[in-house]
């Protein structure tokens, strides 16, 4: 399970220093693909293939399946991670996402999202201001 905040700085490269904390869970292989609201998600292998599970049961005959399955398996990069903890982030999701140098990763349960600084701070104001809320709304649909 992946949780917390880290804030890092990718190298001239574009490598990304796993957190430490997330490193030994994530292991020396992973993919990493669009997220949501604007992150990127890296999964461990495990937690990948389970992921592709679920897209391959999706109806590929509902155009809205099938556009779910295109953009999301279209960005799918497989990442080598190296013994000091680095992972190359390709540049073209980089760029097409709009994440800079500064990077927030973030622990999300089963996977990994890096996110720019200041879209997520944007994300987390703007979720926090209605986290009770959020949080009820969670609640009284379980009932």
């Amino acid at each position: 399970m992946f949780f917390g905040s880290y804030v890092h700085n990718l190298d001239n490269k574009g490598r990304l220093v796993i957190p430490s904390k997330m490193r030994e869970e994530l292991g020396y292989k992973a993919y990493i693909l669009k997220g949501f609201d604007g992150a990127l998600s890296i999964y461990k292998e495990s937690e990948f293939t389970r992921l592709v599970e679920e897209i391959k049961s999706l109806p590929f005959h509902k155009r809205n399946s099938r556009a779910y399955l295109r953009v999301q398996l279209a960005s799918v990069c497989e990442l080598d991670i190296d013994k000091q903890g680095r992972a190359l982030l390709p540049t073209s999701l980089l760029a097409k996402y709009k994440i800079g140098k500064e990077v927030i990763v973030i622990g999300a349960l089963d996977h990994i999202e890096v996110w720019n600084v200041k879209d997520y701070q944007e994300y987390e104001s703007n979720a926090d201001k209605s986290f009770e809320d959020i949080a009820e709304d969670l609640n009284d649909k379980e009932d």
